[in-house]
């Protein structure tokens, strides 16, 4: 019978401070505060980009479409980064992965707050993009599952992947809000300094990496391996795809496409008493009830998903999500539906994220999570760009959003589908 042995090393600078098994025991942690708060303010610019489509495309006289290809190239660049960033964290310091990440970020909006071409917002969010990467969930996801004991790994999980919901909630009205006080441009500028001031919460990032005395002397090189030879991690990345399609296509044309089509706001109805009296309106606070119905979905996922298969909790919110925009796009579009759609697809949103995380770590151990975990997300943000950029295309060329409706439609079918074959169980390791 092998004998297994846990270690517990410092990922950040220095070494780790005392009482580390007595904080893994713990829910609540500092690791785990920090780690919500930087999710948080990346989440809440990140959503926010949607409500700028009409404003720049206006102001430049721009094809829907060439904005759309930005935010496309920046779900894309995130993609490509997440697993760089995981690599850097495992190898130099979760800490200074943020770093880097967030000084990427801070970057790629000051650059697009002076740009005035399609392709110079389009090449600066590929610096917004690696700046997500940077301070996302690849990493941040890694460093708190990290402290958390096995016991409360999957709500730990749940509560950071929460905590981009939280930034959802208040990110897409806030830059509604800041629209009608200062040009975009400005707003930009503050999103840059509201993403640097995240790095003071960087010395609270301190975690414990436990892992067997096994995966401590594994190359990352031999677990990558396992892993691409693993169909389970096959399925894990094809699956990942629709997700980033449907939460990218929605976040970056739903406020604009409610925008253009919801049926009229009543004068003297509950929305106008709210101070909701314009469609445009309507779709930034669209975008915050998904965040906030998010919320609520994902630390049930998180509850359920160490009592439940993660497979199956996986496949039905898959399902859930095809009914739910299926009946959407077949209905007609007022203010009711808006708001019910927002809330039931809210509430599947992202509680696909400590499922999918959760699931890597299960199988393959918490040494490698973040690049593991950061390839997987990598199909989740090749779909992301689909979404986006299909949807600006097929507007361009249509005139409305509905083809690119029923294409995640159909894919979203089809993650449902590829996540039942998965073999929960860990990955044997070579004797």
């Amino acid at each position: 019978m092998r004998h297994i042995t846990f270690c517990a090393i410092d990922t950040g600078f220095g070494t780790p401070p005392s009482g580390i098994m007595e904080q893994q025991s713990r829910l609540i942690t500092p690791v785990l505060v920090a780690g919500c708060l930087i999710i948080m303010t990346g989440f809440a610019i990140r959503a926010s980009f949607g409500v700028f489509q009409i404003p720049i495309a206006e102001e430049f006289g721009w094809l829907r479409v060439e904005f759309s290809l930005a935010i496309a190239i920046q779900n894309l660049a995130w993609g490509i980064g997440q697993p760089i960033f995981g690599a850097i964290a495992e190898k130099i310091g979760d800490r200074k992965a943020i770093i880097a990440g967030a000084v990427f970020y801070a970057m790629g909006l000051l650059l697009s707050a002076e740009a005035t071409t399609p392709l110079a917002h389009q090449f600066n969010n590929i610096l917004v993009g690696f700046g997500i990467a940077g301070t996302g969930f690849g990493v941040i996801l890694a460093v708190v599952g990290r402290a958390a004991s096995d016991e409360n790994r999957s709500m730990t999980l749940a509560i950071a992947t929460a905590a981009g919901s939280a930034g959802q909630v208040f990110g897409a009205p806030l830059a509604e809000f800041l629209l009608q006080i200062m040009t975009w441009q400005s707003v930009f500028v503050c999103f840059a300094g509201a993403i640097m001031a995240t790095l003071l919460v960087l010395p609270m990032m301190r975690s414990p990496q436990s892992s067997t005395k096994i995966e401590l002397e594994e190359s990352m090189g031999t677990i990558l391996i396992r892993a691409f030879k693993d169909p389970s991690y096959t399925l894990l990345f094809l699956g990942f795809f629709s997700c980033g399609y449907q939460l990218a296509f929605i976040t970056a044309h739903f406020p604009a496409f409610v925008a253009e089509v919801c049926g009229p706001i009543q004068p003297g109805g509950m929305l106008a008493g709210l101070g909701i009296t314009t469609t445009s309106a309507l779709g930034a606070v669209a975008i915050s009830l998904i965040g906030v119905a998010n919320i609520a979905g994902t630390l049930l996922a998180g509850y359920l998903g160490k009592r439940f298969p993660k497979k199956y909790l996986l496949a039905g919110i898959y399902t859930g999500r095809t009914i739910i925009a299926a009946w959407f796009i077949l209905t007609p579009m007022t203010p009711a539906t808006v708001i019910v759609f927002s809330v039931v697809m809210g509430s599947l949103w992202l509680a696909t994220v400590p499922l999918t995380s959760g699931l890597v770590a299960h199988l393959y151990g918490l040494r490698y999570m973040g690049t593991l975990y950061g390839i997987v997300f990598f199909s989740h943000q090749l779909g992301s760009f689909l979404g986006v950029w299909l949807g600006g295309r097929l507007y361009d060329v249509y005139g409305s959003y509905t083809a690119v409706w029923w294409v995640g439609v159909g894919i979203g079918a089809f993650s449902a589908i590829v996540h039942l074959p998965i073999r929960e169980r860990p990955v044997a390791v070579p004797a």
